[in-house]
């Protein structure tokens, strides 16, 4: 099975129990903190997927870092999943466990990159319009790239809307390149 069919099931696992005990909103927040800390630490997430390592340094190690800082739901999950030898893919539950959780909460992430960073207005009026537009709540993630030269490239799922300079520019040489004789 792959890792992703497992992180899924582990996740809506927990996503039940947690709705179960009203602690979805708090298991969300649970789970972006243990990403954001595997994301400062490799090192963590290594020794998480270690085979080798044992299930008992394991839980240790995530008890002492995690204990009093997530929920109750949260450690036990983390001890259940390293017990039953999952802690591999520990770091794909936590992911999908906040993927369903968006989902569940109708939220979507757009992706939009610009030449320089936005101002507040055009950040908030871009949130507005998309928010219109698939009747979701959005979350936007932001990237500079000075390479648009100006405009900015918007991504919400498959969807992508392109509205760079470098994009005209692109198609300009293209129809300059179609047209000449």
């Amino acid at each position: 099975m792959s890792e992703l069919t497992v992180a899924s099931r582990y996740a809506k696992s927990l996503i039940d129990l947690a709705e179960e005990q009203n602690a979805v909103d708090a298991v969300k927040t649970d789970m972006d903190f243990f990403l954001q800390t595997l994301k400062q630490n490799v090192e963590l997430s290594a020794v998480v997927a270690n085979p080798i390592i044992s299930h008992s340094k394991k839980t240790a190690i995530l008890s002492a870092l995690f204990g009093g800082k997530v929920s109750a739901l949260a450690i036990a999950f983390f001890n259940i999943m390293v017990n039953k030898g999952r802690g591999e893919v520990l770091k794909a539950t936590a992911n999908e466990y906040v993927n369903q959780y968006n989902v569940k909460r109708n939220i979507i992430k757009a992706k939009v990159t610009s030449a320089t960073p936005l101002s507040a207005a055009n950040r908030q009026t871009l949130t507005q319009e998309v928010e219109q537009a698939s009747g979701s709540k959005v979350i936007l993630v932001e990237k500079v790239d000075p390479a648009l030269i100006g405009g900015f490239v918007l991504a919400v799922g498959d969807r992508q809307v392109d509205t760079s300079i470098a994009a005209d520019l692109r198609r300009l040489k293209k129809d300059f390149a179609q047209k000449t004789v």
